[in-house]
């Protein structure tokens, strides 16, 4: 049977797609760029950051592109003065409260978008420990913002071996182990993809952070063989 299929303008271009499009991938069919940070096409869409929000006929809310499905005869517009503000301040709280130093696509947005980097003066920095538990990868929440796609590969939507997940509330929500156990002691098959996922450093390659730090191939080696329980950021 033939879907269903809508018309709807997005940023005064005409677009047709299956009913069930979202307004992210209606964007995309026509060349339309829209920023993203917890959404991947590797993970189940949840509308989390919502940095993609965009103006659908002047609503009264901005919807979450990455969610929202397109409806027909809609008018959306992704980048107006409402869309560039509710991005722009998102991307001000974030920076002021996490360490985006090794996240580039983040960095970019906060570029594109003018961000103020003084705009919340007396925002608390997230600090966490950085783990060192395992040969194979670091974990540095410090410059984690807690877009879920590490847990989600981890789980339902890939490995289903679910080492990882969140703990805390509100500011303090961080991706952890159950019950706070080291890598190797839970249920991690170190396959990786936690790591292809994370859009900001959080998780790195042992070799990769080593390197980084200036040690030598054979100090990796030895640090790969006597991994610690958790060491604190290096400035």
């Amino acid at each position: 049977m033939t879907e269903k299929q809508i018309t709807l303008t997005i940023d005064q271009q005409s677009v047709t797609v299956p009913e069930g499009t979202t307004l992210l991938e209606a964007a995309h069919q026509i060349g339309k760029e829209i920023p993203i940070i917890c959404y991947s096409d590797k993970t189940t869409a949840n509308g989390l950051c919502r940095l993609c929000v965009v103006d659908v006929n002047n609503g009264r809310v901005l919807q979450p592109a990455c969610v929202a499905t397109c409806s027909a005869d809609a008018h959306v517009q992704t980048r107006n003065e409402r869309v560039e503000r509710s991005r722009r301040t998102i991307l001000e709280m974030l920076n002021a409260s996490v360490n985006l130093t090794e996240a580039p696509e983040i960095q970019a947005y906060i570029k594109d978008y003018g961000v103020d980097a003084q705009r919340f003066p007396e925002a608390t920095q997230r600090e966490h420990p950085l783990y060192d538990d395992n040969p194979f990868y670091v974990r540095d929440y410090s410059q984690c913002v807690t877009c879920w796609r590490c847990v989600q590969v981890c789980g339902e939507d890939a490995q289903y071996t679910f080492a990882l997940t969140l703990d805390g509330r509100g500011f303090d929500t961080a991706v952890s182990t159950l019950f706070n156990v080291g890598m190797t002691e839970s249920p991690c098959v170190f396959c990786g993809q936690c790591l292809d996922v994370c859009p900001t450093g959080a998780l790195k390659p042992k070799i990769e952070w080593g390197l980084e730090q200036g040690l030598s191939a054979d100090e990796i080696r030895q640090a790969t063989r006597k991994p610690k329980k958790h060491i604190q950021s290096q400035e």
